[in-house]
C-alpha cells in the first residue's frame, strides 16, 4: 500500500538532503553583508582587514562585484541581484560578500567590512505616504486594478450608496509578514567547465534555472538545479535567491564550490515579505441585505521598484453579488524589503477587510450573517458573463453550520465564567488556476513507471499525487509508481504555487499517460511483436488482444526492451472563455476572551471546503489545517513592526510571533466533494492556500461578537480590548 506521504520516511528519519545539506570536496562558504541604513548610497567600503582575516578567499562588494545580470522573468517581471550598483534602498539589503573555507571564518570576516553610506531620507510607513500611491497594474487575468461597474440608470457608485437602506463598513489594515520557512534560503554551487549545478530549495526547479541562466549569460541547457525537498516556502521561494545568485558566481569566479546560507534575522530582509496594506470597504444594502453597492479602495506597500502588488481589491469582485461595484489599487514605494507572493496573495488580507465588513452589514441589518452572506453569493465575477463552472457554498455554510453548532449563537455572544465567548463566520474563496506544465512517464520491464516533473514540492505532498494519479491513469498499483520531481533536467512542470501544482502537473500526467499507452498498443502489435495483427486494449496494466494478455513489462520483456517513455503536456485552454473557475469554503470560529485579562483564545476552528475532488484526503486536510493556523497566527500574532530608520523591530523568530501548539484548538476539516471536470480531467481544484483565506476575519468577527469591540486591524492584541 501506498504511503500517505512517500516521503514521509526519509524526512523523519532525517536521510531527505535539502539544498544546504549537500557538502562537496574543497567547498567554500559565503556569508552575506548587509546595509544598516534604509536609503541612501554606498560611498566607501573598507575591506582590508577582512581580507586579512583568517581562512578568507574573497571580499565582493560594488567596488568589487560578481558578474551577474538582472534575469526578467515572464511570469514575475525583473528579478533583483545583489552587488550591482551602490544604491541603497532598505535596510538589511545585501551589500558585500565574504568567501572564506568555513562558515565561522565567512561570518567573523564579515563583521570587519566598514561600510560608509550618504544616508538619505527614507519612507518606511504605508498610512504616512498613501498619497504617492500609484494605480497598480491589471490583474494575470487582464482585469483593470481600478474599475467600477454601474447597474442600468445608475451615474456614480456614490449615488448607488445614496439609495442603499443601510451603509457599513470601515478602514482596515494589516501588516507586513515574513514567510519565515523552517529551510532559510540557500544554495550551494559548483561548476563543471561551463555547466553550472546549484542545489537551491526553490518552488519551481525550470524557473530557478532560467533565472540562473540569464543572471550568467549561459544557455539554460548549462545550469541544472536541483531541489527535491524544500523546507517550507509558501511563495518564499518563488524567485532565485540572493545566496544561489552569489553562490554561483563567486563559485565561477573562485573555481570552487561555494555554499551560502541567509541567517535567520537576514531571511526577513534579504528575501522579501508579505506587504502591508490599509483598505476601505464601504457595502450598501436593501433592508433585505440584498447588496446595492460594494466599494473596496486598496493600498498596499511595495519596494521602491514596484515589483509586487497585493491584490487586496480583487477578491471584493468575486465573492458576492451586487449590481453597483468600484474597485481600486494602489501600490506605495517605500524603503522597505521587496515584497513578494505570500500565501493566498491579495485574497487573505482582502478577504479580512471584505469579511468583517459583511460582519458589520449583518449587525447593523440585525441578520444573521451566514443568512446575508448566502443572499448575496455569486453567480461568478460583478460584471462578467462567465458564471462558475462548480460551486456549492451554500451546502458549505449548511453543513459548516450544523457541524459547527451555529444555532446556539445569539448576537451578543455568551459567558463562561471568566470567558467571554462569540463565534463568527466568514467566507474563503481563492481562484482556481492552472499552469503549462509537461511531464514525462517511463513503463519499465519490471512493471513499474517513472513519472517525473521539473515541479517542486514544498512540503505539499505533490510526490504522493503524482504517484496517485500516475497509478490511475495506468490503471496500475500507487507502489508501482516512482515519482520523480525537483530537477530542471526533468520537463517543466509549472509552479508549486498560487495552488495549481496538483492541477498542473495531474492533467499533463494525464494526457501523458494516454501518449505512452498509445505508443505501448502501437509496438505491442507491429510486425514481429506478440500482438502482430490483433486489435488490442489496454486495462489493468496489461495488454489485451487476440485472446491473451500480457503486463506491460512482459511485454516489453519479449520486444527485448528496458522501457519506454513519452512526454506529454497541458495547461489552461478554451474552458477559460466558457467558465470562471474558483474554489470556495466557510470558515467558522469560536473564540474565549477573559473578560479581566483581555486574553483571546481561539477555542475551536472548522473550515469546510468545495476544492472539487480531493485527490489525497490526509495531505489536503493537513494543508487546510496549516492554512487555518496561518489564519490564527494573522488574526493573532503576526506583524513585522517596522521603525521609523526602517529597522524590523523584530526581524527574527525571537520577537517576530508565530503560534504553538498551546495556541491551536482542534481544527476541523470538511469537504464537499463534487470533481469540477470543466476546469480540468481529474477535478480537482487548489487547496494550498484557501484554508488562510477569511480566518483572520472569523476570528475578528468571533471577538466581536464576545465583547461587542470590532478591531480592524491584525492582529488583535489585549490592547485593543481594554475597555475604557
Amino acid at each position: 500500500m501506498t504511503p500517505t506521504r512517500l516521503e514521509a520516511p526519509l524526512k523523519v528519519t532525517g536521510r531527505a538532503k535539502y539544498g544546504s545539506d549537500h557538502n562537496l570536496p574543497g567547498m567554500l562558504h559565503g556569508y552575506v553583508v548587509t546595509s544598516t541604513i534604509a536609503h541612501g548610497e554606498v560611498t566607501a567600503m573598507d575591506v582590508t582587514a577582512a581580507k586579512a582575516a583568517p581562512g578568507v578567499v574573497a571580499v565582493y562588494s560594488p567596488f568589487d562585484p560578481l558578474v551577474l545580470r538582472s534575469p526578467s522573468n515572464p511570469m514575475m517581471g525583473n528579478t533583483w541581484v545583489p552587488l550591482q550598483d551602490r544604491d541603497v534602498t532598505h535596510r538589511g539589503q545585501p551589500v558585500a560578500f565574504v568567501v572564506a573555507e568555513t562558515f565561522e571564518q565567512a561570518r567573523d570576516a564579515a563583521a570587519l567590512v566598514e561600510v560608509s553610506y550618504a544616508e538619505r531620507p527614507a519612507r518606511t510607513t504605508l498610512a504616512d505616504h498613501l498619497d504617492l500611491g500609484v494605480d497598480a497594474p491589471p490583474g494575470f487575468d487582464g482585469t483593470p486594478s481600478t474599475h467600477v461597474v454601474l447597474d442600468e440608470g445608475v451615474e456614480s457608485i456614490d449615488e448607488a450608496f445614496a439609495a442603499s437602506a443601510v451603509v457599513a463598513g470601515g478602514t482596515y489594515t494589516t501588516p507586513a509578514q515574513n514567510h519565515a520557512a523552517m529551510e532559510p534560503h540557500s544554495a550551494v554551487a559548483h561548476w563543471d567547465g561551463e555547466s553550472l549545478t546549484v542545489y537551491s530549495g526553490n518552488q519551481a526547479a525550470a524557473m530557478q534555472q532560467g533565472e540562473l541562466a540569464s543572471a550568467l549569460e549561459l544557455a539554460p541547457s548549462a545550469v541544472h538545479t536541483v531541489n527535491p525537498y524544500v523546507g517550507g516556502a509558501f511563495g518564499g521561494k518563488g524567485r532565485t535567491s540572493v545566496p544561489a545568485f552569489l553562490a554561483a558566481a563567486a563559485s565561477r569566479a573562485l573555481g570552487r564550490p561555494v555554499k551560502a546560507a541567509l541567517t535567520r534575522e537576514q531571511v526577513f530582509t534579504a528575501t522579501a515579505n508579505r506587504p502591508e496594506t490599509l483598505q476601505e470597504v464601504t457595502l450598501g444594502a436593501d433592508r433585505d441585505g440584498t447588496l446595492v453597492a460594494v466599494r473596496h479602495d486598496s493600498w498596499c506597500s511595495a519596494a521602491t521598484d514596484l515589483s509586487f502588488v497585493e491584490p487586496t481589491s480583487a477578491g471584493s469582485g468575486h465573492a458576492y453579488r451586487t449590481p453597483n461595484l468600484a474597485i481600486s489599487q494602489k501600490v506605495v514605494p517605500l524603503n522597505i524589503p521587496r515584497t513578494t507572493f505570500m500565501r493566498a496573495p491579495g485574497e487573505a488580507p482582502g478577504s479580512f477587510a471584505l469579511e468583517s465588513a459583511m460582519d458589520e452589514l449583518a449587525v447593523a441589518l440585525n441578520m444573521d450573517p451566514i443568512e446575508l452572506r448566502l443572499r448575496n453569493s455569486s453567480l461568478g465575477p460583478v460584471g462578467s458573463d462567465l458564471q462558475w463552472s462548480s460551486k456549492y457554498l451554500d451546502d458549505c455554510y449548511r453543513i459548516g453550520a450544523d457541524r459547527f453548532g451555529w444555532s446556539a449563537r445569539t448576537p451578543g455572544g455568551r459567558e463562561d465564567g471568566d470567558w467571554l465567548v462569540g463565534m463568527g463566520t466568514a467566507t474563503a474563496m481563492f481562484p482556481a488556476l492552472q499552469f503549462p506544465a509537461t511531464t514525462e512517464i517511463t513503463l519499465r520491464a519490471d512493471d513499474t513507471a517513472l513519472v517525473s516533473v521539473g515541479g517542486a514540492d514544498p512540503g505539499t505532498g505533490l510526490l504522493t499525487v503524482m504517484a496517485l494519479l500516475g497509478a490511475e491513469s495506468l490503471d496500475i498499483p500507487p507502489e508501482r509508481i516512482t515519482p520523480r520531481l525537483g530537477l530542471s533536467a526533468y520537463p517543466p512542470g509549472g509552479l508549486s504555487g498560487g495552488s495549481t501544482a496538483t492541477v498542473s502537473v495531474g492533467s499533463a500526467i494525464v494526457v501523458t499517460a494516454s501518449a505512452v499507452l498509445e505508443e505501448l498498443q502501437a509496438i505491442a502489435s507491429a510486425p514481429g511483436a506478440p500482438f502482430e495483427g490483433h486489435d488490442v486494449t489496454y486495462a489493468d496494466g496489461r495488454v489485451l488482444g487476440g485472446g491473451r494478455s500480457m503486463t506491460f513489462g512482459e511485454l516489453l520483456t519479449a520486444l527485448g526492451r528496458d522501457s519506454i517513455s513519452a512526454t506529454g503536456s497541458a495547461g489552461p485552454g478554451e474552458e477559460l472563455t466558457k467558465h470562471s473557475f474558483s474554489s470556495f469554503g466557510a470558515q467558522f470560529c469560536e473564540v474565549r476572551v477573559h473578560r479581566w485579562t483581555r486574553e483571546v483564545r481561539v477555542s475551536r476552528l472548522l473550515g469546510v471546503y468545495d476544492a472539487g475532488r480531493i485527490v489525497n484526503d490526509k495531505a489536503a486536510r493537513s494543508q487546510l489545517m496549516g492554512g487555518m493556523i496561518w489564519g490564527v497566527s494573522a488574526a493573532l500574532h503576526e506583524g513585522l513592526e517596522t521603525e521609523g530608520d526602517g529597522r524590523f523591530a523584530n526581524g527574527d523568530l525571537a520577537g517576530y510571533l508565530v503560534p504553538v501548539n498551546a495556541d491551536i484548538p482542534d481544527i476541523d476539516v470538511h469537504f464537499v466533494q463534487h470533481p469540477d471536470t470543466l476546469h480540468n480531467p481529474i477535478g480537482a481544484r487548489g487547496v494550498g492556500e484557501i484554508g488562510i483565506v477569511g480566518v483572520a476575519a472569523a476570528i475578528a468577527n468571533a471577538v466581536y461578537n464576545a465583547t461587542g469591540i470590532r478591531v480592524r486591524h491584525t492582529p488583535i492584541t489585549i490592547e485593543d480590548l481594554l475597555e475604557g
